[in-house]
């Protein structure tokens, strides 16, 4: 089969038409990469973030401590598995599974590469695709949540209870910037299709600036950079990974809604994490970073795009978001939840409501002649510069003084230490010098040296 027909883009009529046999090839390519990755994600966190703190990591277990992780796999698999008390055995059994169920099954309408050849059947490498598969994307995202919240409800204690609600409001709160923040893409590929996604940032976009067409790099991630940002802001959040881990927030909550997992059982959370982050990287590769298309200067060659060869290109760019992930994690403190929700609701919500807004203003002039554009575009942008330098600053208030705070304290404050930071002399002093001063005896004449 030529190279021209592999390099071509899948659509959604070339999905359904595959023999049963590699249909299920397929799904476990994809479950298999979701629990690879997982396995080597937990290495590839350990060893980076023992580089970022000039400490080896695992590096006894298996060449460079390639086999820790499956070594922590057989230690958890034998452990004794506890079941508390107050726990509801069903929920609390099903809670894990729901999470890794949800987190793997995103991967399906996920696009690892072209069309290819395999055993003679023109296919493209992607489990299937709809004509709505983003929105698949999100509802995916959105039901991991009930695992976490079933497990710390179900098990019957305080904290995980606390885990289990900060997730439930911390996945609604980023779950609208997450969807905000895809629907600049949806406008702009025209299509909600992931495959399609793929093949409308294949091509460069023309920018026609006073009637000179120039070209402009084909990834969202370039030409919606606020979009980008509050994305993959929102996929950390929606992962729970630090510094938004506040479902499970050690310092507060022991382990948050894991605590009173053990075994196998944590194991399955620990996994839906893993996965949850290498599914989101995937989303975010296939939303704004061009897929499985290579990048540049790797397009001048020719069949940079063909074959099998995308597949290495789309790995690439997991790895990359991997390593984003990790680099938080290793660099940021953990943020409190009052800051995590205000930052959510105050910050990402309204910047998303209006790149939006700019956005479909943009895209409405596209078919108007540049004199148009200018006026639409340059007024409100000329407005919005004066009415920057000439809004009022607001003075600050001045800062009162130590003594007028010291003043101002209310009746029954705790007491102040001496504000000079001089310590006044103990009143025992002058009682011990006395308690060791001799006593003034007159010695007489029958006195002798002893």
């Amino acid at each position: 089969m030529s190279p021209s027909i592999l390099a071509q883009d899948p659509t959604l009529a070339d999905f359904g038409r595959d023999p049963w046999w590699l249909i299920l090839g397929k799904i476990v390519f994809a479950f298999a990469f979701g629990l690879l990755a997982t396995l080597l994600g937990v290495w590839f966190e350990r060893r980076v973030v023992g580089y970022m703190q000039v400490r080896p990591g695992p590096n006894q277990v298996g060449p460079f401590g390639l086999l820790q992780t499956l070594a922590d796999g057989l230690k958890m698999a034998f452990k004794e598995d506890i079941l508390p008390k107050a726990a509801d055995k069903v929920v609390y059994f099903f809670a894990p599974t729901i999470s890794v169920i949800c987190a793997v099954t995103a991967l399906s309408v996920v696009p690892f590469g072209p069309m290819v050849s395999i055993a003679g059947h023109h296919t493209p490498l992607q489990v299937t695709d709809v004509p709505v598969a983003v929105l698949l994307l999100l509802a995916c995202s959105s039901m991991g949540v009930y695992g976490i919240v079933l497990g710390g409800w179900a098990s019957g204690s305080t904290y995980p209870l606390l885990g289990g609600l900060r997730s439930s409001a911390q996945m609604i709160s980023y779950e609208v910037a997450m969807g905000l923040s895809i629907v600049a893409v949806f406008m702009t590929a025209g299509t909600m299709s992931t495959s399609g996604i793929v093949a409308a940032q294949g091509d460069a976009t023309q920018l026609s600036v006073f009637g000179t067409e120039i070209p402009a790099p084909g990834w969202y991630a370039i030409l919606l950079l606020p979009s980008f940002i509050i994305f993959f802001i929102a996929t950390v959040g929606e992962t729970n990974r630090a510094p938004f881990d506040l479902p499970e927030a050690e310092s507060e909550l022991v382990a948050g809604f894991m605590t009173e997992y053990s075994s196998l059982k944590f194991a399955l959370f620990m996994l839906s994490e893993y996965v949850a982050m290498v599914t989101m990287s995937a989303v975010t590769t296939t939303l704004f970073l061009g897929g499985w298309r290579a990048p540049w200067p790797i397009t001048l060659w020719e069949g940079a795009n063909s074959g099998w060869w995308p597949m290495l290109w789309f790995f690439g760019k997991v790895i990359a978001l991997v390593f984003v992930f990790v680099w938080l994690r290793g660099t940021l403190p953990r943020l409190r939840y009052d800051q995590f929700m205000r930052f959510g609701w105050k910050v990402l919500l309204p910047i998303n409501l209006v790149w939006i807004l700019v956005l479909s203003g943009l895209r409405s002039i596209e078919d108007w002649d540049s004199r148009s554009k200018l006026i639409a575009v340059g007024i409100p942008a000329g407005v919005l510069l004066i009415a920057t330098l000439l809004w009022p600053n607001r003075r600050p208030q001045p800062k009162p003084t130590t003594q007028e705070q010291v003043d101002n304290r209310p009746y029954g404050s705790f007491p102040l230490p001496p504000m000079d930071l001089q310590v006044p002399p103990s009143p025992r002093i002058t009682r011990v010098v006395a308690e060791r001063e001799p006593a003034n005896i007159v010695a007489g004449s029958d006195s002798r040296e002893v």
